[in-house]
């Protein structure tokens, strides 16, 4: 069986999109060849059971698992599925509330946000407790999750600062955003829960 040619040219942009996203700031040139490229990509990686999702106007690109046809026969995947938990799940949702708050007042395309900003953002919805250190050390490792997700990106030289990525509005989509308010009162009933439990546990 023979599969599309990968020639020099078009070698980098896959393994570059078998890595991981691709973002046009981060490498404009590597972009440019998939941008011209991206109909030979999409023929090569649909052998591969996979769709190239690329977004000229937010300048990101990645690949994703094709759904399966009626009749066709289920490729392995190659794109594993992370289960999220419940903190990093909730994080995500609030920084796609604030991309969108972000993008509706101001003209500018990238949100730097801080640590302090971060935690702030899920603080409401987490149980009081005295061990503050334990608290930050636990939103440390959430933050550093969403990082490893590609949702955030920390700023060269500045560790406690963090710019959010575009491609979290194609994770997050607008339906999902729409609902957002009802989302946000489960995530209020799971932290009340949360309080309760701990409260039970204390001596």
């Amino acid at each position: 069986m023979s599969t599309p040619d990968a020639s020099p040219s078009l070698s980098p942009v896959l393994v570059a999109l078998m890595k991981g996203v691709t973002y046009r700031d981060a490498n404009p040139m590597l972009w440019q060849s998939l941008v011209a490229l991206s109909a030979r990509v999409r023929e090569y990686v649909v052998v591969l059971g996979l769709d190239l999702v690329l977004d000229e106007a937010e300048g990101y690109a990645y690949l994703r698992q094709r759904p399966v046809a009626e009749g066709e026969l289920e490729v392995p995947r190659l794109v594993v599925r992370r289960q999220l938990g419940y903190h990093v799940s909730l994080l995500v949702a609030l920084l796609r509330k604030k991309l969108a708050e972000f993008d509706a007042r101001s003209g500018d395309t990238r949100l730097v946000l801080g640590r302090d900003e971060i935690i702030d953002l899920i603080r409401v919805f987490l149980p009081e407790t005295a061990n503050e250190a334990r608290l930050l050390d636990r939103m440390d490792t959430h933050i550093n999750k969403i990082v490893e997700l590609g949702f955030l990106r920390r700023l060269r030289g500045h560790d406690d600062q963090f710019e959010v990525q575009r491609i979290l509005k194609a994770f997050v989509d607008a339906q999902w955003l729409s609902d957002f308010e009802e989302r946000l009162a489960q995530y209020r009933e799971h932290a009340l829960a949360d309080a309760a439990a701990a409260a039970n546990e204390a001596p």
